[in-house]
């Protein structure tokens, strides 16, 4: 372990073995930081925050904070941050609130980019890319292996699916599925994502299904509920196109159409 002498840490706060803390970084009481994690100069970290092992962050990153929500009163609420991440500078990443689940909860191999922001209560899955300034509102979950531009905003309550594409300068109001490509100032779908899916590895046969799942749901005449059972008669059952149409079916905030 190794603490720079202008570093500042909480005799209860918890270190593994490896850990590296910078010059005037800032660890409060109820912290704890997993083996081989490194913490950049000025950064902060607070409140109950649990980060995991092997993750770097950059300088002036905040970790821990209090949520910027007017209901919340000073309750014990938490950060949950898992292994292998990225957090660049100037990262802020809240504590969860009392009506919102109580944790701000982050997975495992995320490369969180530059000023990015994660608000309270939000859920974000594992090997995330959040470019430059990326902004989550509270209570947003954003599933696996999606990515997000420079500069794009996501609305409260709302949900990103696995391998979704935001492009840059997005805002984001309503959910976005699963496989797809959404762009826009009040985001649009552009079809499926099919580089990031072969990238991944997906076969041809689930790419294809896709695609006919997406056709069929996004820009059909039909009402929602009409392509969906639509889809779930005539588009082939591979589990990608479950995930995609139980993503839209559990929906509360809808999705973009046409």
């Amino acid at each position: 372990m190794k603490i720079h002498p202008t570093a500042i840490v909480d005799t209860n706060a918890v270190l593994a073995e490896g850990v590296e803390i910078g010059p005037y970084v800032i660890i409060g009481n109820d912290v704890k930081i997993g083996a081989r994690t490194t913490v950049g100069p000025h950064t902060t970290i607070e409140g109950c925050t649990t980060i995991g092992e092997d993750c770097k962050i950059a300088q002036f990153a905040t970790i821990g904070a209090a949520p910027q929500d007017m209901k919340y009163k000073g309750n014990p609420t938490a950060v949950e941050i898992g292994n292998g991440n990225i957090i660049r500078e100037y990262v802020t990443i809240h504590r969860g609130t009392e009506n919102g689940g109580r944790v701000t909860r982050i997975g495992d191999y995320n490369f969180l980019m530059a000023y990015t922001h994660i608000a309270h209560d939000c859920k974000i899955g594992n090997h995330v890319i959040f470019a430059n300034c990326a902004t989550l509102g509270g209570h947003v979950e954003i599933q696996d292996h999606a990515v997000l531009g420079g500069l794009v905003a996501v609305h409260q309550f709302s949900r990103i699916g696995g391998y979704a594409f935001v492009g840059g300068l997005s805002g984001i109001i309503k959910d976005i599925p699963p496989y797809v490509i959404a762009s826009g100032e009040r985001a649009k779908l552009f079809g499926i994502n099919i580089i990031g899916l072969k990238r991944h590895n997906f076969s041809p046969e689930a790419i294809d299904a896709l695609r006919a799942a997406y056709k069929l749901i996004v820009r059909s005449p039909l009402t929602l509920k009409e392509a969906v059972e639509t889809a779930e008669k005539e588009v082939l059952q591979v589990p990608e196109v479950q995930y995609f149409i139980d993503f839209i079916k559990n929906s509360k905030r809808g999705i973009p159409r046409k």
